[in-house]
């Protein structure tokens, strides 16, 4: 096989949620009377650790957000998530197909992560396996991350294949020496291609990817 170990993303890999957690974000900006829409959000959000997204915000609207705002934000989407988080379509296939040692390495904290796969069913899948940037300090595009989970599953990056869906997972991959598998929508094709990652579009489908001398 190409690949010794395969390094997953959680949010919008594993687990479709990043629409739901752009949703509460839209949710709570229009709350404070600031205006987003999903486009401007995912396109923008994708891949963010939280603390970046919150800052951002803060330089666009020119003032600091409540202080309550980060904490409510965690509360709301992970009672959302509980109701209404799905896995990606075909993650459950391709996971029961692939032969060698998989893990995730996510920029979310790992009580988020282990709620995600729980909710999904697909915590028994990866106990044991799960890494946060929180635990390093490291958030993509810094490969620190990827480097980690690399490490702790003992393997070498050149011996991995990444799977992300933001640019900056795919930018924190290439800079750690990794090949990157991008699962691109209609919109991030491009964008994708462009920073290195291999493009695919349907879960199912990635193995024959993945396992092609």
């Amino acid at each position: 096989m190409k690949y010794k170990c395969i390094i997953f993303d959680c949010d919008g890999v594993l687990v479709d949620s990043e629409e739901i957690s752009n949703r509460v974000l839209i949710e709570m900006m229009d709350a404070i009377g600031v205006k987003m829409e999903m486009e401007y959000a995912m396109e923008n959000f994708t891949g963010k650790s939280l603390n970046s997204i919150l800052k951002y915000l803060e330089g666009q609207i020119n003032r600091e957000l409540p202080s309550h705002f980060e904490k409510e934000f965690r509360e709301r989407t992970f009672k959302r998530f509980k109701t209404d988080l799905k896995p990606i379509k075909g993650i459950h296939t391709l996971l029961d197909k692939i032969k060698v040692p998989y893990c995730v390495a996510s920029s979310g904290p790992t009580e988020k992560i282990k709620l995600n796969l729980t909710t999904t069913g697909l915590i028994g899948k990866f106990e044991n396996k799960i890494f946060s940037s929180y635990e390093i300090g490291s958030w993509k595009p810094s490969p620190g991350i990827f480097e980690y989970a690399a490490r702790e599953m003992g393997f070498k990056p050149s011996e991995c294949a990444v799977v992300e869906d933001s640019i900056y997972g795919v930018i924190a991959a290439k800079r750690g020496g990794f090949d990157v598998f991008g699962f691109a929508n209609g919109n991030n094709k491009s964008e994708l291609e462009n920073e290195g990652a291999i493009v695919f579009f349907e879960m199912e489908k990635l193995i024959d990817f993945l396992f092609v001398d």
